[in-house]
């Protein structure tokens, strides 16, 4: 049985990305927001939300039992004063809460995750077997020979 681990994180995150668009829907207010404080624009990819949501629901299957603020960390990026011109030297900043609390809520309304009380999110069954099942297909996809050891 193929998981994901087996597979480029890449062309999984790609592949879910595109199941999702038909399970989920996004949010009115995404085309508008950042992705974190430090960012000075919002993302220019038109399926953004989906890619988002797939690679958080990898994520959560990865680092079981993981919370919100964890996944914000790992999201973050430097602030540098402003994208133009490096005025100071750069800090972490934290990703936006919000857009993976919203992405999350929709994927635990799909059941695709579950809420571990007091843990953070956990990988529902449904979960676990629809990440196996997308990594399977990517996995007959591929013509990679480095990767037929797996095989």
């Amino acid at each position: 049985m193929v998981t994901i681990y087996d597979v480029p994180a890449d062309d999984l995150i790609e592949a879910v990305a595109a199941r999702l668009e038909d399970r989920i829907d996004e949010p009115d207010w995404v085309e508008f927001t950042k992705t974190g404080a430090g960012k000075e624009l919002p993302p220019e990819q038109d399926d953004f939300w989906y890619v988002r949501s797939a690679s958080l629901l990898r994520k959560v299957a990865q680092n079981e039992p993981i919370g919100i603020e964890r996944l914000a960390t790992e999201y973050g990026s430097k602030k540098r004063g402003s994208n133009r011109y490096v005025v100071r030297p750069g800090e972490h900043e934290g990703g936006s809460r919000k857009l993976i609390r919203s992405s999350l809520q929709s994927l635990e309304e799909e059941g695709l995750v579950t809420t571990a009380s007091g843990e953070g999110r956990r990988l529902s069954d449904e979960g676990e077997a629809f990440l196996s099942e997308v990594a399977t297909e990517v996995f007959e996809d591929l013509d990679r020979p480095e990767l037929e050891r797996y095989a």
